[in-house]
């Protein structure tokens, strides 16, 4: 017989620790000993892969530990809904979290484990200033300020980082090591982390990223340079970094991973080209003509003037001559025959780009190879600027040039570029209407850099829990915009103050931006042809703020006179002053359900309850439960549409007083092969 017990719905966060030994517990279950690891079974299984010598490379530094202690220590506290913060709540997708980013990010590992494609974060630099995100989240805000010595008791604001501490370098790494380690569990396996950084902590974030991320993961450090700043009185330091690391680099290359970025001035040259081609048809030499005398007119500063090498025009539209030999050296030699002189082509020192005489006469059908005038040099290959010539079915027309088809011409970003930063503060200025945040980053810029490291991904999730002003959101939307995708971004902030009465924390400052930049996004037409209509219904997003569970949960703190008292507290769980929709959505998080599902109200036998995905997970909500509505849970009427659960989640205060109908509820569960928890 089956055990009969209900399942209760755990109420604090992943705890990772435990999921660790679950882990080991399947893969190598001989180092356990009466349910603990035997660290001497242990040694024997791992052999000589355990560094012992107290001598050994790596990152320490006062504090580590507690820091670690802070990964492995759950949260019990949720994510409440803010419906008048949000802009359209019903099909959004977008999320922007106001809360402390560590207990966040405990939050967020049930349901976001392994679903980011892309976080991108700009942490506190360490500059001598002080950074405000300690580690003891767990009462009410004002409380949680002033234990983390945020505010002082006359509610003052107190410094907790400054460099006369004596654990300048130390606070810092200890504030970074716990979120670094739990976004990583975020990450899909062909994720990637990017960071931007200054001298300040360069050094040690490298080191620290080393031992979370693993050192055979990092990619790349980039620089970006903003300007010079003639005040310096020795160098100039308007540098900052963006350090790289995959989840994983051998699952890049298990997906033969290849990061490139359109060509800039590719699109310009292409859409001259479709404008010269209606213009003269099919006279090739026309085009050529007006085409080069196009790209002689343009400014040194065009992004199109570098390409002017692209004037020469096919019936695929323009392009550039390329080496045709082997990458390399020591590549295939086989005879190429000239077409006018009948005799074989001069072979390339490094031998034939192609492998077997079959591909290069494949290529030369395609038109793709071009011959010199005779037989001594060897040909050339084609560029295009749009190279859908490699398709050997495909070819251009008049009617088949839209320019978002197939792409055009790409190169690989280097490690080094440029953008003044003025451009950016002015933006925002702008944006905002007055000057609200100091130092935001470029969202055009952050635009281009998602695009190339996403790859092809258009609907991944990129993460930001150091949100600042929004610009990671700004640029999700805009590449949105751009290409018809469907990215969708999680931001996170602390409410941390400000000086300005218009937005009282830097929280409200990250909302109103964004809320900007959707409006601003609806207010322009939208092209219809590079644009889907759907991505305007779901611009928007769902706020939420960081608060205490909406459940009563026990914790061996408690101190309690009685137990008459403890029965008393827990007989109704429910914490007081909040709604359905706390309570729903701390559900929806907690059972690793995505924050931004479609919920459904819906109707049964008389009581309101709430169906996700497509009407498999039903959650109940009402203190009041009976047999008809069970009955109607576990059997929807054919009316209803509905299909039968594969989970349902209610609150155990709804039995209270009536066991045998728990017990009911349980055996009908169980024979359907339903999952049945309460809360």
């Amino acid at each position: 017989m089956p055990k009969l017990q209900t399942e209760k719905l755990p109420l604090s966060s992943k705890d990772l620790t435990q999921a660790l030994l679950d882990q080991l517990k399947v893969t190598v279950p001989q180092i356990f000993s009466e349910d603990k690891i035997d660290f001497t079974k242990l040694r024997e299984v791992l052999g000589e892969s355990i560094q012992e010598s107290p001598e050994r490379y790596g990152l320490t530094w006062a504090g580590k530990r507690e820091a670690f202690r802070n990964v492995q220590t759950p949260s019990i506290g949720t994510l409440r809904p803010q419906f008048g913060e949000s802009i359209n709540w019903s099909n959004a997708e977008n999320l922007i979290i106001e809360g402390e980013n560590l207990e966040v990010l405990k939050l967020l590992q049930k349901a976001y484990h392994g679903k980011v494609k892309l976080i991108y974060i700009d942490p506190p630099y360490n500059t001598g200033n002080e950074f405000i995100y300690p580690d003891n989240y767990r009462e009410g805000l004002e409380e949680y300020l002033q234990y983390t010595k945020q505010l002082s008791e006359d509610g003052t604001t107190a410094s907790s980082n400054r460099e006369t501490s004596g654990r300048y370098h130390s606070s810092w790494l200890s504030m970074m090591y716990p979120r670094l380690f739990l976004a990583r569990n975020l990450l899909k396996e062909d994720g990637v982390v990017m960071i931007s950084i200054d001298d300040h902590e360069m050094h040690n974030l490298r080191l620290l990223m080393d031992e979370v991320f693993g050192e055979e993961n990092f990619i790349a450090t980039m620089i970006w340079e903003k300007g010079r700043k003639n005040d310096a009185k020795l160098i100039s330091v308007g540098h900052e970094y963006l350090l790289i690391y995959a989840r994983s680099q051998q699952e890049l290359r298990n997906k033969n991973t290849i990061w490139r970025e359109e060509k800039p001035g590719a699109r310009e040259i292409w859409n001259k080209y479709l404008e010269l081609r209606q213009q003269y048809g099919e006279n090739n030499l026309a085009i050529e003509k007006d085409l080069s005398a196009w790209f002689s007119s343009l400014p040194k500063s065009h992004p199109a003037k570098k390409w002017s090498r692209y004037k020469r025009v096919d019936a695929y539209g323009p392009w550039r001559d390329r080496d045709i030999s082997w990458p390399g050296g020591n590549g295939p030699r086989y005879d190429v025959i000239h077409p006018k002189t009948g005799l074989p082509c001069a072979i390339p020192e490094a031998g034939w780009r192609y492998s077997k005489p079959e591909e290069m006469q494949r290529q030369i059908d395609l038109g793709l190879v071009e011959f010199r005038e005779d037989h001594t040099q060897p040909p050339f290959r084609k560029a295009h600027i749009r190279p859908l010539a490699n398709n050997i079915e495909k070819s251009l027309s008049s009617d088949d040039n839209e320019a978002d088809d197939e792409g055009f011409a790409t190169q690989v970003r280097g490690s080094y570029f440029y953008k003044q930063s003025q451009v950016t503060v002015k933006y925002l200025r702008k944006l905002m209407g007055a000057k609200v945040f100091d130092n935001p980053k470029d969202y055009e810029e952050l635009a281009k850099l998602f695009r190339y490291l996403m790859g092809g991904d258009t609907s991944g999730i990129v993460l930001d829990f150091f949100a600042g002003s929004g610009s990671t959101a700004e640029a999700v939307l805009t590449l949105n915009e751009e290409d018809g995708g469907n990215r969708q971004f999680i931001l996170v902030q602390l409410p941390e103050k400000t000086d300005n009465s218009k937005y009282p924390t830097i929280a409200h400052i990250t909302r109103d931006r964004i809320r900007r930049v959707i409006n601003k996004l609806n207010s322009t037409e939208v092209d219809s042809q590079s644009f889907s209509p759907n991505i305007v219904k779901k611009r928007g997003f769902r706020a939420f703020n960081l608060d205490s569970s909406n459940f009563k949960i026990w914790q061996d703190k408690e101190n309690f006179t009685s137990l008459a008292q403890q029965i008393e507290m827990f007989a109704n769980n429910l914490m007081p002053n909040r709604s359905d929709d706390d309570r729903l959505y701390e559900i929806v998080l907690k059972s690793g359900l995505s924050l931004a599902s479609t919920i459904e109200p819906i109707s049964v036998a008389g009581e309101l309850a709430y169906a996700l995905s497509d009407g498999n997970v039903v959650i109940f909500l009402s203190q009041r439960i009976n047999i008809e509505v069970l009955r109607e849970i576990f059997n929807p009427s054919i009316e209803s549409g509905r299909p039968v659960p594969q989970a349902i989640l209610c609150l155990d205060a709804a039995f209270s007083g009536n066991d045998s109908l728990k017990t009911n509820a349980v055996l009908e569960a169980q024979s359907l092969g339903i999952i049945f928890k309460t809360v």
